[in-house]
């Protein structure tokens, strides 16, 4: 749900195939490799984590290689050993409860940047104040990351003068998805707070995913509780998940990618800073996955 890089002039070697005006060589074989380029932390600890085989998770008893998508932690790998992310906006990832855990990549964003992702499971939904959190789900209405904050802004200015947010006691429970403890390098802050400079800087809080099968979104995505955020589309992104959807365009993005092209596209357009690869360790283990994955397809002959 973000993007490996389009039509950006930062990152060339990371440039989308799909909006270049011509057809070279070199954007035919980057269509090929859509993960090149990105400023990730070396592989080696999930290489040797692989060469291992996998574990059993000691909370579960499930058997998981890297990590426990279950439970959210890491199995033969270290805290120390992969990066940890700093985000400028709170991410809230509401998963349905028919989600199958081993197919989610929401999981990938809980254990790189435990503090400033929560998973909740539906129908436990958080309440959301109007004008302060948006959306991010394709359909009528949408708008793009560049318009958001006007869009925000607008709805800002309409709220009553001396209106107050009381969020209402019977929808405050929910079923958070605990991520791995991190120590000072990652100290947890109130959830409900704007992080960083930037957030404060903004009406923008906190930015609501949705993790489901595409056929099974309406569900969440027509939920009363979500009916009044502004809802925000990344319309120029393509994925290259590798468990393609039957009957679902290419534009309709695994939850970590549009994590990652949200934020990178807010960086860019909405906090006018040059994107310099801040987030693409987001694509940590994503990036991993697909090398195997691809490798597993030529060796079958499949690529």
């Amino acid at each position: 749900m973000s993007s490996l890089d389009q039509d950006q002039h930062l990152h060339p070697s990371c440039r989308n195939e799909t909006t270049a005006p011509g057809d070279s060589a070199d954007t035919r074989e980057l269509a090929k490799q859509p993960l090149q380029g990105l400023k990730l932390a070396s592989h080696a600890v999930l290489e040797k984590a692989q060469e291992r085989g996998r574990l059993k998770c000691s909370k579960c008893g499930g058997s998981r290689m890297f990590f426990c998508y279950t439970c959210c932690s890491l199995l033969g790998v270290h805290l120390q050993e992969i990066p940890v992310i700093k985000l400028p906006v709170k991410i809230d990832i509401i998963k349905h409860p028919n989600e199958t855990d081993g197919k989610s990549t929401a999981v990938h964003a809980k254990i790189l940047a435990p503090g400033d992702v929560t998973i909740h499971t539906y129908p436990c939904i958080p309440d959301y104040e109007r004008g302060k959190v948006v959306l991010v789900f394709p359909g009528p209405g949408s708008v793009s990351v560049q318009e958001m904050m006007q869009c925000l802004h607008e709805m800002t200015d309409r709220r009553p003068r001396g209106s107050s947010y009381e969020p209402a006691a019977k929808r405050r429970k929910s079923e958070e998805v605990q991520g791995p403890t991190h120590s000072a390098e990652n100290p947890q802050s109130n959830p409900d707070e704007a992080t960083g400079s930037e957030s404060r800087a903004y009406p923008l809080q906190r930015v609501v995913f949705i993790d489901s099968t595409w056929n099974q979104t309406n569900k969440i995505s027509t939920d009363e509780r979500l009916q009044d955020l502004l809802r925000v589309e990344l319309k120029t992104r393509k994925t290259c998940f590798w468990r393609s959807q039957k009957g679902k365009p290419d534009t309709y993005l695994a939850t970590i990618e549009a994590i990652y092209y949200f934020l990178k596209d807010f960086r860019e357009h909405c906090l006018a800073q040059e994107y310099d690869g801040e987030y693409d360790n987001l694509l940590f283990f994503y990036s991993f996955l697909h090398s195997i994955v691809n490798k597993a397809k030529t060796s079958a002959g499949k690529c």
